[in-house]
């Protein structure tokens, strides 16, 4: 048996869609892989999820846990045993926090540890994307950083070239993540983006975009937050989607923060700041904006980077 822990994930930052994510501390999923006699070899069964209110499915296909498990087996070429998951979810369905993407680490990093950990994390995104691609769409900016934790850039999806960018350690940056009661479906949120976009906007996201890289290996936080405020194209269009967004990302800045932005597809907003005291005090504003502005109950919290990624809590034989 083995059992792992995958982080939330905070995707795009603002002008990063599809090619920026980054891990948080203390949020996640926790996936339980079993060899079991009564699975077929070569296959997996969902034996238990807890935590999703009964929503998600227990077919294997359909399952984010179960398909990167069963795509981490192909890829050890795991044929001669069959094995039982059990999904433990802490991250809420729909709430821009990487939920399906944590489900899909922490399987692959349980099935992983089974047979030795014979691959490397960034290896195993590779299982993580054929989950991703059937149950949000084939984007690696959530799946890349809770398994690998920090920040990860996805230069390229053909090949898959995943580069770590590293937060200076004598630094600290939070993240002030506000949820509102109130679900925005990956799909239906990438279905309001258009597929050509106007030159001066591609210009406007890709220095924005490159500020903010430049903002994460200085350490430069205000940086990082103006870029992350700054993104031009996908914000703008889903925004309107967020009951009370616009809002809460102007009480967040009046607040103190250094940026607000959609995280994922939302509906959670994420504000950066370089104080936990600070950001509790950001957090509360943001949620009375998502009251007044959006008529939404929201919970909020400051986290900080998670630098690890998806890890093994447990392992046993029997």
């Amino acid at each position: 048996m083995a059992k792992a822990f995958a982080p939330a994930t905070i995707a795009n930052l603002g002008p990063g869609f599809d090619f920026l994510g980054c891990a948080v501390e203390g949020l996640g999923d926790v996936v339980c892989a079993e060899i079991s006699e009564s699975v077929p070899p070569g296959e997996i069964l969902i034996q238990k999820v807890t935590g999703d209110g009964g929503r998600l499915s227990y077919n294997q296909k359909k399952n984010c846990a179960g398909i990167a498990g069963k795509a981490t087996m192909e890829l050890l070429g795991v044929t001669s045993f069959g094995l039982s998951l059990s999904l433990f979810k802490g991250l809420p369905l729909g709430s821009g926090l990487g939920s399906s993407a944590a489900s899909a680490a922490a399987a692959a990093v349980a099935v992983n540890a089974l047979f030795g950990n014979a691959l490397t994390k960034a290896q195993l995104v590779q299982a993580g994307l054929i989950s991703e691609a059937v149950v949000s769409g084939y984007h690696a900016d959530n799946v890349a950083p809770s398994l690998m934790g920090g920040f990860v850039l996805i230069r390229s999806y053909s090949p898959l070239h995943l580069i770590p960018l590293n937060f200076p350690l004598n630094k600290d940056l939070f993240f002030v993540l506000v949820t509102p009661v109130f679900e925005a479906p990956t799909k239906k949120m990438r279905a309001v983006l258009p597929n050509t976009i106007d030159m001066r906007q591609h210009v406007s996201n890709c220095s924005q975009g490159a500020a903010l890289v430049t903002a994460i290996l200085e350490g430069d936080i205000a940086l990082f937050g103006n870029a992350m405020s700054s993104d031009s194209i996908v914000e703008p269009l889903r925004s309107p989607f967020i009951p009370g967004m616009a809002a809460v990302k102007l009480a967040a800045i009046q607040a103190g923060a250094h940026g607000c932005t959609i995280s994922g597809a939302g509906p959670t907003a994420v504000a950066v700041t370089d104080g936990i005291e600070q950001g509790k005090a950001i957090g509360a504003s943001m949620k009375a904006a998502f009251l007044e502005g959006g008529n939404l109950l929201s919970s909020a919290s400051v986290y900080k980077l998670d630098r690890r990624g998806a890890k093994v809590v447990e392992t046993s034989q029997n």
